[in-house]
């Protein structure tokens, strides 16, 4: 049940992305932070070791990302 959830999310925060309205983009990267924890927890379910580390490492990407959305404002 959660990893369909978790890749929709997936697809529609890199829609969101890549967005150039720094609304979008905030939006977008709050979206991925809830899919790389969905996909966490389905690893912890299927104890898929590999797949919660890459999340907790994209998680930490998408904490920059719109740290520095944040700071750039509508810049591309």
């Amino acid at each position: 049940m959660l990893q369909w959830p978790a890749f929709a999310a997936s697809v529609l925060s890199a829609w969101l992305v890549a967005s150039n309205n720094k609304r979008r983009r905030n939006t977008g990267f709050g979206i991925f932070l809830a899919s790389n924890v969905m996909w966490a927890a389905w690893g912890l379910h299927t104890q898929a070791w590999a797949l919660i580390s890459l999340q907790v490492c994209l998680a930490v990407m998408n904490v920059r990302g719109l740290r520095k959305t944040e700071t750039n404002g509508n810049k591309g």
